[in-house]
């Protein structure tokens, strides 16, 4: 076989799902553009970035365990409790919440996570202000549940304010800095209400039914979001999770968890944004899963469209297999992290990759040096990501993938780890109307020769034995084309 006809057999599998998450998010098909100019231009220009660092971190990176997930009553996989408090629900949670006793991150250092992220290509940052569970990584007076109470270890460090501290340390690197907030709180007795246990991640009680109680929890949700938005500088993107909390008519009977939604969980996302914007003018909001004027960008979650998709959209994906830190955690390779952006930016999106910190505040080793590997690539090949374009008839073809600046188009070839260099001669298959000016290859200081005909461009290196930039695991072809 040809290399282009063996290659294509061994496409990456991201354009699908890469693993089962507690709840899965699907691209919107109903997207709604924002009208405020303000959140347009913040819009356009988080458009750019292409690359950004999402953090989960909570007391539960303590027992190395799935993020809030474990209390909650259902019968899913992601759910299973183990320990020694497993068989009763009520004693786990009590030791669950327990860990905000022992949860002393005394290495957190935020400076040497945005210094890292920075040097990856990464440019903008989303961080864990609040999970499921509702221990709150910020100063909140809200609830006794937060990092910086005296209840905490950590309260009496310097940085005991965490989320404060992450926010500032990246925004002195010029990353735009996003909230992470769960809409639901499993700790709140106004969300689970101890009359009604819980038999699931919703409400506990019916809000119409008991409109008080419910009002009362809005007004502590409004009320954390207000801390958010006036005590920790400027705050680029609110990025919400919990998709089941929501207006019960904006549910999709398409989507099967959504269908199982028992009750209207509306908690006035108008009177949220205006609030938001009036302290943070311009502020993406990012819903998730409620389509609409409050989804900003979709997220489809651990996985890739398989499709160009017309409008702003952003995969999250873990850099290892779980969204907290767990021991000996396997780390994806920087090949597969090259091929997930270059795949996720030809498709018009934004990829945003999770790490999560360890209970002690730093990151496992493995996670610094793939950001190192991955940053190495993007030293040399970041043209073809910052500022480029997806273009809905530059079609990927196999191990190909293809992203636009003006008049040139780049041609990114997503090498196997087996491929050390390129050969002498390769098709480029890009059969696009305008006379090719020159082809380079990022990194590579000599022209290459070059033919348009029928199957691409035919491109050869004028010299044998090719080392490509940044260890190959992406080779990037600049086409320059002339004006017709």
């Amino acid at each position: 076989m040809t290399m282009i006809h063996r290659l294509s057999v061994v496409m990456m599998v991201a354009c699908t799902s890469i693993v089962a998450s507690a709840q899965h998010h699907d691209a919107s098909d109903r997207y709604t553009p924002p009208s405020d100019p303000l959140v347009a231009s913040r819009l356009s220009e988080w458009r750019q970035l292409k690359l950004g660092l999402l953090m989960h971190w909570g007391t539960y990176s303590q027992w190395g365990i799935v993020e809030s997930w474990s209390l909650c009553p259902e019968d899913e996989p992601w759910c299973v409790r183990r320990g020694p408090h497993a068989a009763d629900w009520h004693a786990y949670k009590q030791a669950y919440e327990g860990l905000q006793k022992v949860f002393n991150p005394i290495r957190f250092d935020p400076n040497k996570w945005a210094q890292s992220a920075a040097a990856a290509g990464m440019r903008y940052v989303v961080f864990t202000t609040k999970h499921h569970d509702g221990f709150c990584m910020f100063d909140t007076r809200q609830t006794d549940y937060w990092v910086t109470h005296p209840n905490s270890p950590f309260s009496s460090h310097p940085m005991a304010n965490i989320a404060k501290e992450v926010f500032e340390a990246f925004r002195k690197k010029g990353f735009m800095t996003g909230a992470y907030f769960s809409k639901p709180d499993w700790h709140t007795p106004d969300y689970w209400w101890k009359y009604f246990p819980p038999k699931d991640r919703h409400v506990s009680y019916d809000p119409k039914k008991y409109p008080e109680r419910w009002e009362a929890f809005k007004r502590f949700t409004h009320a954390q979001l207000e801390e958010l938005a006036t005590g920790y500088g400027r705050l680029d993107i609110l990025w919400l999770d919990g998709g089941w909390v929501r207006p019960f008519h904006t549910i999709d009977p398409r989507v099967d968890w959504q269908r199982a939604i028992p009750y209207d969980q509306d908690i006035d996302m108008p009177a949220i944004a205006r609030k938001m914007r009036a302290h943070q003018p311009g502020m993406l909001i990012v819903d998730r899963t409620v389509a609409g004027e409050y989804e900003n960008y979709a997220t489809p979650e651990q996985s890739v469209p398989n499709t160009w998709l017309p409008y702003p959209w952003e995969s999250c994906i873990t850099l290892g297999n779980a969204w907290g830190h767990v021991p000996n955690e396997q780390y994806k390779s920087s090949r597969t992290v090259v091929h997930l952006l270059t795949t996720v930016v030809s498709r018009n999106g934004s990829l945003l990759l999770n790490i999560g910190p360890r209970p002690d505040g730093e990151w496992d080793s493995m996670a610094y040096a793939r950001l190192a590997e991955i940053g190495a690539w993007m030293d040399v090949h970041g043209e073809a990501i910052y500022g480029t374009e997806a273009d809905s008839l530059l079609k990927s073809v196999g191990p190909w993938v293809f992203m636009r600046k003006g008049s040139d188009i780049f041609a990114i070839y997503q090498a196997t780890e087996n491929e050390g260099s390129p050969p002498s001669r390769m098709t480029i298959p890009l059969a696009y109307q305008g006379v090719v000016q020159s082809v380079s290859m990022l990194g590579h200081t000599k022209a290459l020769h070059h033919r348009q005909d029928g199957s691409g461009i035919q491109i050869q290196f004028r010299e044998k034995g090719v080392t490509p930039p940044a260890a190959g695991l992406a080779w990037v072809f600049k086409v320059h084309y002339g004006i017709q």
